[in-house]
């Protein structure tokens, strides 16, 4: 099959048959563990293709490749994990350059930009990109890049990413997208305009909470080198053993996020109706106001939903009270995972800081896993009610 002819298939047929799915050498029905640091040169005037496992492994390669078939972009990259993927991503930019990043972006993204990079020189400005007359102000004369998350953690508030690409295109801006909440089999930015696209994959791609992992996605052949000598400078990279688990777990996306899906509308509507909730946050429900511009770029809502129940005290009270999900950091697993943002994810962010981007005490974001939906909704009930 000519590499054309795999890109033009069907999303889960891609997911099983991705091009390495086969090792040519051997039959084996699975990527093969290259556990090895450095590689042999049998010729010292014709080096071969790996020489070193920080610079490249054919374990990794092949999910490398295997991310940049999904997402419809040029060259892939394995991390050790989302926020190595991330940091390792800015440093394309220079002391003394400014980005422009959405409010209520991930913790760990924030904490990146205050704390580290804004030691190197790089500037930034987070701002609420739902308004893009407020994303259009934060140009500066130094801007050379536009952070979106959409749905933004946890909030799941919409930024429209053909509009923010395009306006970005025009001022010479590079643009990025943390798509760890979409996933490729919902949303790929690369479609609509994005240069950059970003997983934290240890959460849906992984699937099985049992593997530390980011990615990255280039949209063009430059860029792709100009990532490749940041990641192998840097030595960000994923291990083979850990690019063989993320793989694994990568076949069962499609069948996964639809099962979830289907329970967290279900959730969500439950929740919108429940009276000891105060609000509740998903692109899936009518009154979600994002929801067209979502549905415009992506083809599902996603397995999260963020609910208030009005205060912190509460909300510790729920989390201590659940007996199905786990409550820990992380999303995107088998088994549905309740978080408290305010002293989890977004820790690292001042609390006034949290308030103003409506991160409140009460916040709770539940993550959907693979159990009976029923069973979830009657433990949080339960839960709400204690």
């Amino acid at each position: 099959m000519s590499e054309q002819n795999n890109k033009n298939r069907k999303f889960a047929t891609k997911l099983l048959h991705f091009g390495a799915e086969i090792d040519e050498q051997t039959g084996a029905s699975s990527v093969p563990i290259f556990q090895a640091s450095t590689f042999h040169h049998h010729d010292i005037f014709n080096p071969p293709q790996y020489d070193y496992s920080r610079s490249g492994n054919p374990t990794r390669q092949a999910l490398e490749d295997y991310i940049a078939l999904l997402e419809g972009g040029t060259h892939g990259f394995a991390f050790a994990s989302g926020m190595a993927a991330i940091s390792t991503t800015f440093l394309l930019l220079s002391a003394g350059e400014h980005v422009i990043v959405t409010e209520d972006v991930y913790g760990g993204t924030y904490r990146l930009l205050t704390t580290i990079l804004s030691r190197l020189g790089i500037e930034s400005t987070f701002v609420d990109m739902t308004d893009f007359e407020a994303v259009k102000s934060a140009l500066k004369p130094n801007t050379k890049a536009v952070f979106m998350e959409t749905p933004s953690n946890p909030t799941l508030k919409i930024t429209n990413i053909a509009e923010t690409t395009a306006w970005a295109k025009e001022h010479g801006l590079l643009t990025m997208l943390d798509n760890t909440f979409m996933t490729p089999y919902h949303q790929r930015p690369i479609e609509h305009g994005v240069d950059i696209v970003l997983h934290s994959a240890t959460k849906f791609l992984s699937g099985h909470s049992d593997v530390l992992a980011g990615l990255a996605v280039t949209a063009d052949e430059g860029l792709g080198r100009r990532l490749k000598t940041l990641q192998n400078g840097m030595g960000t990279v994923l291990s083979a053993q850990e690019s063989w688990l993320l793989m694994r777990g990568m076949k069962t996306l499609q069948a996964r996020m639809e099962h979830s899906e289907r329970s967290t509308r279900k959730l969500a509507e439950w929740l919108s109706n429940h009276p000891l909730v105060e609000a509740v946050y998903y692109p899936g429900l009518a009154d979600h106001p994002g929801r067209e511009i979502h549905e415009s770029q992506s083809l599902g809502y996603g397995a999260v939903v963020s609910f208030d129940v009005g205060s912190g005290d509460k909300a510790k009270k729920v989390l201590n009270a659940v007996q199905i999900p786990l409550v820990a950091v992380s999303l995107g697993a088998v088994e549905s995972i309740l978080s408290y943002p305010a002293m989890m994810s977004h820790a690292a962010m001042p609390r006034e800081v949290r308030l103003e981007r409506g991160i409140t005490d009460g916040l709770v974001r539940y993550s959907v896993g693979l159990e009976d939906i029923d069973d979830l909704i009657a433990d949080l009930d339960e839960a709400l009610r204690a």
